[in-house]
């Protein structure tokens, strides 16, 4: 098995010209068309459970056991569910939402200067086309990393360092917006820790001193949406994504093998379990397998924080899951958060099997 991504060698900027163009194009190009068994359309909505967050935040501790029941039902299924009362400002998502869509109206002259380099995780790219050269996703994207320590301005710097100093403002929006989804996110490592009957404070630990991959996605409108998508069928291989999308739609989910389509909600948040959370629970909660499809009338905003821990960390189910499921075999090798996030960027491209692939390429290397 070739384990090795299709690495494109060629250059991508007269697709880069024609995705800036797209709306007014009448086809796309077969880099774009995606096989039909990843096509096949959702015809329901999911009904995941909406998770009612106050309880933790109040130490109402009834109510929080009664979300801890809701995230364990969902994690032990698919993976997926939606928090409210999450303590996330409601004008400080409009403005990130706002920067966001602002920056990619920019001319792509203006946007190219900060465009992700090969062997960089950082910066504005379109469709992965660094990456790849066959099923690109229909999308652009802007992608920096938030370390849980660490400098007060590093978004800032981000902004600055990559695009000038104009754009000091869109980083201070920025850095707020990480900044409060990092509590959030440390909550939900407090309930998942809860739904799995351990130290509610062990996942909260474990990753407080980790990092976080922000994205801010971009889907412009496409003329022919049924014949590509705007990202494929994959599980993340980050612990846990925290998402808030714009009121067009388009996430899907897979479920009882059918795709379900994602109402979105303008006061919750969309959380999905990684590759790496599976792990923890050595495959006891569920990774989100998850795509999203693009429209032709309607462009579609999300932001994506993807919680991972410190790369030096081992990859372990905790002590006390470890001995309350003894029965089961460990399905997984320990491994660091770098051995799987080196493996994701040089080697394989992420889809539903990431973490079995990685599983037998790892093993093979340290048997």
């Amino acid at each position: 098995m070739d384990l090795r991504a299709s690495n494109s060698t060629h250059s991508f900027s007269n697709m880069e010209d024609f995705f800036s163009i797209s709306a007014k194009t009448t086809s796309i190009p077969k880099e774009y068309i995606w096989p039909k068994k990843d096509l096949v359309l959702a015809d329901e909505e999911l009904q995941e459970p909406v998770v009612d967050l106050q309880g933790l935040v109040r130490g109402d501790w009834e109510a929080t056991r009664h979300a801890a029941r809701l995230v364990r039902a969902a994690c032990l299924k698919h993976g997926f569910f939606q928090v409210i009362n999450h303590g996330v400002d409601s004008h400080l998502i409009r403005m990130a939402h706002h920067k966001a869509k602002a920056f990619f109206k920019l001319p792509l002259s203006e946007k190219r200067k900060g465009q992700q380099q090969l062997g960089s995780k950082w910066g504005f790219s379109v469709a992965h086309a660094h990456r790849f050269s066959t099923k690109l996703p229909w999308k652009e994207m802007l992608t920096f990393g938030f370390p849980h320590e660490g400098s007060n301005a590093v978004v800032v710097d981000f902004f600055e360092s990559f695009f000038g100093e104009g754009f000091e403002e869109t980083g201070l929006v920025f850095q707020r917006y990480c900044e409060a989804v990092k509590k959030l996110s440390l909550a939900i490592m407090e309930i998942l820790g809860i739904s799995l009957g351990i130290d509610q404070d062990y996942f909260r630990e474990y990753f407080e001193d980790g990092n976080a991959i922000v994205r801010a996605n971009f889907y412009p409108t496409c003329p022919e949406p049924g014949l590509t998508l705007g990202i494929g069928p994959h599980s993340d291989p980050t612990s846990v994504t925290i998402l808030h999308q714009d009121e067009v739609g388009g996430l899907e989910v897979f479920v009882d093998n059918k795709w379900r389509s994602i109402r979105p909600r303008h006061d919750a948040f969309v959380i999905n379990l990684g590759d790496t959370f599976m792990a923890l629970t050595n495959g006891m909660y569920k990774s989100c397998l998850h795509r999203a499809v693009v429209k032709k009338h309607q462009e579609r905003i999300s932001l994506t924080y993807f919680l991972c821990p410190r790369e030096d960390k081992m990859i372990k189910p905790p002590q006390d899951l470890i001995s309350s499921i003894e029965e089961e075999p460990r399905k997984y090798p320990d491994f660091t958060w770098f051995d799987f996030l080196r493996y994701t960027s040089e080697h394989y491209r992420a889809d539903e099997t990431t973490l079995q692939n990685f599983t037998k390429w790892f093993t093979s290397f340290n048997p």
